[in-house]
Formats: C-alpha cells, sequence, structure tokens
C-alpha cells in the first residue's frame, strides 16, 4: 500500500433546523418564529466542513448514516456542494434522518430538541473490516461518542458497538481519534472507558471530562491547568494510545502516552467579535486532526486547533469564517 493520507470522519450526521423566536413562552403558550434556517450539523459533518475550508488538500470522506427522506436527500446535496464523496453515508430505510430544532431568542441562549433516528442506528455492520482495509486513509476520526445510541451499546462482554469498530480502524493501520460532546447520559463513563484502548486521540471538553472522571472535581476549580492534567492523565490510565486533549473557553490542555505535558492559553475574542460559539469545539477538533495527520508536535497542534476555534467564533455556523491553513501563522 502507498503512503496514507485523508481523514474520514464518521458518526454524527443531524440537519439543524434553526428557529428564531421572539421570547420563550411558558407551557401552553405561544411565541413568534421569525426568521428559520437550515443546515448540516453534527460532529462528522462540522469537522469535515471545517477541514474543507482550511483547504488542506487532503483527501476528505463522510462515513455515517441517513434516512431514505428530504433531510437525507439534503445531507447529500450539503456534502457534494462541499466537493465530498457520499458513498459511504449508509441510507436507513424507514427511519428518520436525524435532525435538531434548535429555538434561538436573539441575545440570549438556545435551546435543542433533537431526534436521533439515522444516528441512533447506526452500528458496527456499517463499518465491516473491508471498510478500513481497502482505503487509504490515514486517520479515522469518530464524532461524537454518547450520542450514537447504537455504536454506544454496551454489550454481555462490556465492550460497545463503537469499540469494536475503533479496533477495526486501528487493526488496518490508521490512527484513530474520538471526539464527545455535552450530554448527560447514566453510562457516559462506561461508553468512554471501552472505547479508550482502541483511541489514539481522545478529545473534550471541560464538562465533558468532568463526567468520566473518577475524581472530586470542584467546579470551582474545573479550568484550572492542573485539574485538567491530572484528569488528562486518568484518562491515559483507560488505554488511550497517544494524547488526551482537553480544551474549554481559556485554554487546552495535552496529555501525552509519552509523558508530554503542555498547557496552552487561549487568546481570548473581543465580545463585539463573536457571532456565534456554535461549533467551535468542533473547529477546535479538526485544526487538531490536521496537526496530527501531519505528524505536527503538540504545542503546534494545539496552536492550529486554537486558532481554527477562534476564527469560526466569527460566523454563525462552524465553518463559515474559517479561512484556509495558508492564512495561519503557527511557530
Amino acid at each position: 500500500m502507498t503512503e496514507r493520507s485523508g481523514i474520514i470522519c464518521a458518526g454524527h450526521w443531524i440537519v439543524d433546523l434553526v428557529h428564531e423566536i421572539d421570547t420563550w413562552p411558558d407551557e401552553s403558550d405561544l411565541t413568534r418564529i421569525g426568521q428559520q434556517t437550515r443546515g448540516i450539523g453534527g460532529g462528522a459533518a462540522n469537522v469535515l466542513a471545517a477541514l474543507v475550508k482550511l483547504d488542506t488538500g487532503l483527501p476528505l470522506w463522510p462515513m455515517g448514516a441517513i434516512g431514505d427522506d428530504d433531510y437525507g436527500a439534503f445531507i447529500l446535496e450539503q456534502c457534494r456542494a462541499l466537493g465530498l464523496p457520499t458513498s459511504q453515508l449508509a441510507v436507513k430505510q424507514g427511519i428518520a434522518t436525524a435532525h435538531t430544532h434548535v429555538m434561538s431568542v436573539p441575545g440570549r441562549s438556545r435551546t435543542f430538541f433533537y431526534q436521533g433516528g439515522s444516528n441512533d442506528a447506526l452500528g458496527a455492520d456499517d463499518f465491516p473490516a473491508g471498510t478500513f482495509r481497502h482505503t487509504n486513509a490515514h486517520l479515522f476520526y469518530l464524532g461524537y461518542l454518547t450520542l450514537l445510541a447504537g455504536l454506544d451499546r454496551i454489550g454481555a462482554d462490556g465492550r460497545t458497538e463503537a469499540a469494536r469498530v475503533l479496533e477495526r480502524a486501528q487493526a488496518a493501520g490508521l490512527l484513530t481519534a474520538v471526539d464527545l460532546v455535552s450530554v448527560q447520559h447514566p453510562q457516559f463513563r462506561e461508553i468512554v472507558s471501552a472505547a479508550a484502548p482502541f483511541v489514539d486521540y481522545l478529545i473534550m471538553n471541560e464538562v465533558e471530562a468532568s463526567r468520566i472522571t473518577a475524581m472530586a472535581v470542584d467546579p470551582n476549580t474545573l479550568t484550572e491547568p492542573a485539574t485538567l492534567s491530572e484528569m488528562g492523565r486518568e484518562f491515559l490510565g483507560l488505554g488511550v494510545g497517544k494524547a488526551v486533549v482537553i480544551h474549554c473557553a481559556d485554554l487546552a490542555v495535552w496529555s501525552g502516552a509519552d509523558g508530554t505535558e503542555l498547557v496552552s492559553h487561549v487568546e481570548p475574542l473581543p465580545a463585539s467579535e463573536i457571532v456565534s460559539h456554535l461549533g467551535a469545539g468542533d473547529a477546535f477538533c479538526a485544526g487538531l486532526l490536521y496537526a496530527v495527520h501531519e505528524g505536527w508536535a503538540p504545542g503546534r497542534a494545539l496552536g492550529l486547533a486554537k486558532a481554527v476555534s477562534r476564527v469560526s467564533l466569527k460566523g454563525v455556523t462552524a465553518a463559515e469564517s474559517i479561512p484556509p491553513l495558508s492564512a495561519f501563522d503557527i511557530p
């Protein structure tokens, strides 16, 4: 096989239906919907869109599941518009494409109503061993663990479907990376622990880290470097192969299996320049994945991840404000 190149982004694909409302209503009351927009989202979609905008020249492949419906057709249409192949997006007959109704009050917060649909139906059978044997990709990304019901399912042997998929990817010679999502799940730690031995790079924010750790974490010190580093080392003990990366608004921490400990602070973006925080974590992940793919040192990798995340705040979507890689000056 020739030298491996490219990134597979698998897992979470959704259609975001954003409704701008006047105010959040009381139960049984009515509120008016103003502007409505539609776009694709989820870990795999957002990371791929960001990588496309970075214009790295790397081959990129989407993987996941959609329904045989209008929302599924929209995802296919958007992928083609980004120049992405769609042959490995499985179509689930009789199952709705995953989608989210986002209720947004301008200047305040957003509330999400999520239908898991095709994401919940994604399973290990959608990633047969040949999938990875016959690809020349270098890196396999899966997101979001803990929000993919079929892959998160824990079997009688204590293993998840996601663990089996990640094991297949590693056995075929790919690096593996997993990203999490801030969702309440009664088996959050168990799901991550089951996958960890087959994950080379585990990426998360501080909230997700607090849901995995066995430490007694004080919310007031959750984002302190010492706390994040200690959690990172704990997660390496679960079997993560190369590094745990925990990021928050102020800093990012790299805990390497080789003993590397790195804390990298984030230069804040002026509030006047922030349009939306939507997808900033996915933009961070995209920058990190490119750096990992290219074998960058941890400090430089975090530098790009932070820069991509920072510039993403200037746009409404996760990727629209991201410039080509050539625009970043990462020492």
